[in-house]
């Protein structure tokens, strides 16, 4: 299977995405979790939007899924630096169907952290943070916009 490159990345001012075309929503999902987990990332939680949509309120939408995704040893770091960090993690990364063959993967940006904490500290950790979520939003094909 070849990566399908990405036709655009869009940076907003908490995250950036990137919009596949030409892939299924279940393999851009496929390829967004072996991304993040090729830089440390696990997903400690798999949100199915669409599912709970459907059964809470009888609602049809587009596949959609919110995914927590946490690198320990930077999640460890950021906890020390502060403790109630805990309210802002894990880092989430959306994957939803755009249009069929359409797929956007967006990730947060962890220098929001940074900007709601207000502590200098936590710069170092959220600049690694961010390093491996673009990354991980490289490696699902082609090349990104530099922002």
């Amino acid at each position: 299977m070849s990566a399908q490159a990405p036709i655009s990345e869009d940076r907003r001012i908490y995250g950036f995405t990137a919009t596949l075309l030409g892939v299924s929503f279940d393999d851009a999902l496929a390829r967004t979790t072996d991304a993040l987990k090729a830089e440390g990332f696990g997903v400690l939680s798999d949100i199915d939007v669409q599912r709970t949509m459907k059964d809470k309120l009888g609602v049809d939408m587009p596949a959609y899924r919110i995914l927590g995704a946490c690198n320990p040893p930077l999640a460890h770091q950021a906890l020390q630096a502060e403790p109630d960090i805990g309210l802002l993690l894990p880092c989430n990364v959306i994957v939803r169907e755009a249009a069929p063959g359409r797929v956007v993967v967006g990730f947060l940006d962890p220098q929001i952290m940074v900007n709601l904490v207000g502590k200098p500290e936590m710069r170092s950790i959220a600049d690694m943070a961010e390093q491996r979520l673009r990354r991980a939003c490289a490696k699902l094909g082609g090349e990104t916009a530099s922002t």
